[in-house]
């Protein structure tokens, strides 16, 4: 089973467009997105992150924020965070004894270990798609099937 978490802190704007991309190019992975936090719980991405992605050939139009969970650390293969702060609190949530890695988002993409800004703060929209596009390019490679 392959499955990916793709987490921010209110899986509105880059955890979602992170489970698109990574969704458009490797059809067939297990992919879901979620927030460290509740604000938007059953809230459709931000507008201006679903007009970006939109403009690029990925509908986030279906997806709905929700929150961590205890058995996503179950559910899931690899949990992958957005910043550093969302994989402290993702640690801060971990069950006693689980073992499913967290990585950050970046790992797969620019090697300075950046994370991947918030651009319902900075309204760099643009930008965060461009970065998650490089990192779920990297990202894909560990998935690609053989044609």
């Amino acid at each position: 089973m392959d499955a990916i978490l793709f987490v921010c802190l209110g899986n509105i704007c880059r955890s979602p467009a992170a489970e698109g991309v990574v969704r458009h190019l490797v059809p067939g992975l297990i992919l879901d997105s979620a927030g460290t936090g509740s604000w938007h719980i059953g809230a459709a991405p931000y507008g201006p992150m679903q007009a970006v992605a939109r403009r690029r050939g990925y509908d986030l139009s279906g997806l709905r924020a929700r929150q961590v969970q205890a058995g996503d650390f179950d559910r899931f293969d690899l949990i992958v965070a957005m910043d550093g702060q969302n994989r402290a609190d993702l640690e801060t949530l971990r069950p006693p004894g689980n073992a499913t890695p967290i990585t950050l988002f970046t790992d797969y993409g620019p090697a300075d270990g950046s994370a991947v800004p918030d651009p319902y703060f900075t309204r760099d929209f643009e930008g965060c798609l461009d970065l998650i596009e490089t990192c779920a390019r990297g990202l894909s490679r560990m998935y690609a099937r053989p044609s």
